[in-house]
């Protein structure tokens, strides 16, 4: 089964593109939080950014900054928030890699909120020795 960004990469279904490279895409939000609002999606069918290649997550990465500054420019946000969300648990909607280019002001209504923990330095030295990085 396909989803949405395949079909909208194909054209079985319709979309504003804004950029497009040999591994990513990038669109208008057809549900514009704020006007700028554009994602950034993989051309392969990667569902999170834990399956994808270094490549792939670098081409997000590029395109999201050169969206941000085309973005800056257009629409003089008063900021940028970029959110890439993986698997359900974590707010991904769709299961296609993707991150959100989304301009914002203050007082959008836009709200990103989370528990502060302070675990102290002893708990972060002991969490950050069970990470193993390649």
């Amino acid at each position: 089964m396909s989803t949405v960004f395949e079909k909208l990469l194909s054209g079985e279904l319709p979309c504003v593109k804004v950029y497009e490279d040999e591994l990513v895409f990038a669109f208008m939000d057809a549900g514009q939080v704020n006007d700028g609002h554009v994602i950034v999606a993989t051309k392969a069918p990667r569902e999170t950014l834990l399956d994808c290649s270094e490549d792939e997550a670098a081409a997000l990465m590029r395109a999201a900054r050169r969206i941000a500054l085309a973005v800056q420019e257009a629409f003089a946000p008063q900021g940028i928030t970029l959110l890439q969300a993986n698997k359900p648990a974590g707010w991904q909607t769709v299961p296609h890699l993707h991150l959100h280019v989304l301009p914002r002001h203050v007082g959008d209504g836009v709200e990103l909120v989370w528990p502060r923990r302070d675990p102290g330095i002893e708990r972060l030295r002991a969490l950050a020795a069970r990470l193993r990085l390649r």
